[in-house]
């Protein structure tokens, strides 16, 4: 259960200043006034320069990393901001190879202007992302820029895990026969962000699918251990992933889009602004690579969750053409998925 939100610091200054990155007292009051009473926790709070962790012992275990920027614009959008996309994305990142997050490291890039409320409000939506996720941000930094540099604020953010034994993930994995699975409804955070941008109105409120997918994940893997790869669809959406896959692998990818769960509002938005749902970025979603003996039972598992609650059999791994991506389309002829060409929507994550 999520923490209740603890006020705003009250200080001498309500918007960031250069002199809190001078790396004096503004820093360590910023520090200690701002960051450290919702972020801290016993290793964060030591303020060394580096986090020194106990690694969990297990003979054959292996070390996950990753690395993600976050430069989302506005910072606030339906559904989530800037640091909740920053935490669920970063430990994502890690779950769907397989690892099971333990730490994150934390850096910020402040612009001179920004409002402390605002930096306060994108902490605590950390704080509770990290809970949730079961993770905890064991160091970090802070930078201030020029006012006009950075659009407020910037998030860099590392994850490490560990891998159990015996597991192994991998987007050269993919076999003919495996069938695809897809944990939810496509494109929800990329229009979201879009339709904020552009000033888009729906009968019902489009929000940001941003979600930790640590739960699901795991109970994926206790089910179906023999799962070849998962991957979440962000930048480039699912014809990206899938096209990376394809490459990887060897193999060609048939999907059959009739099967993809889109929202309306997904699918009314797209069409508005010209865009393919296929390429719109998603920040909870999974694409999982399954053998055709345990796919029935692992989309039954995903359903069985509330991040897999919508999840689909989208379509299936075959021999021909490799390295290529073919959708059946809702007519019933069939295109040629290509990896996305240019940036289509820039600055969503």
């Amino acid at each position: 259960m999520l923490t209740p939100e603890c006020p705003v610091p009250q200080g001498r200054y309500d918007r960031i200043i250069l002199g809190h990155g001078s790396g004096g007292k503004l820093s360590a009051d910023l520090l200690r006034e701002v960051i450290l009473p919702v972020l801290g926790n016993e290793t964060l709070n030591r303020l060394e320069d580096q986090a020194t962790c106990p690694f969990p012992a297990a003979t054959g275990a292996r070390l996950s990393v990753t690395t993600d920027s976050f430069v989302v614009n506005p910072l606030f959008f339906p559904g989530g901001d800037i640091g909740k996309l920053a935490i669920n994305g970063t430990v994502n990142d890690l779950v769907v190879g397989g690892a099971e997050p333990l730490w994150l490291t934390a850096a910020f890039i402040l612009e001179e202007g920004l409002l402390v409320a605002d930096l306060h409000r994108v902490l605590v939506s950390m704080r509770d992302a990290c809970l949730e996720a079961g993770v905890h941000i064991v160091t970090g930094d802070t930078k201030v820029v020029d006012r006009g540099n950075a659009d407020g604020l910037y998030i860099n953010t590392t994850g490490l895990g560990r891998v159990p034994p015996g597991r192994s993930l991998s987007v050269s994995s993919a076999r003919p026969g495996d069938q695809i699975l897809l944990s939810g409804t496509l494109g929800d955070h990329g229009m979201a962000i879009m339709s904020v941008r552009e000033g888009l109105e729906f009968e019902t409120v489009l929000e940001s699918d941003s979600a930790p997918l640590a739960s699901l994940t795991r109970a994926m893997l206790d089910a179906c251990p023999s799962i070849r790869c998962m991957r979440d669809p962000t930048r480039g959406g699912l014809a990206s992933t899938l096209n990376e896959i394809a490459v990887a692998s060897s193999v060609g990818i048939r999907i059959d889009e009739a099967s993809i769960p889109i929202r309306q509002e997904v699918r009314s938005a797209c069409e508005m602004l010209g865009m393919d749902p296929l390429f719109v970025a998603s920040e909870g979603r999974l694409v999982a690579l399954v053998g055709s003996d345990d796919a029935e039972q692992c989309l039954e598992v995903m359903r069985g969750t509330e991040a897999g609650r919508d999840s689909a059999l989208i379509g299936s791994v075959e021999a021909a053409h490799p390295g290529t991506v073919s959708a059946r389309t809702v007519v019933g002829g069939c295109r040629i998925v290509t990896l996305l060409s240019g940036e289509q929507l820039p600055r969503i994550c």
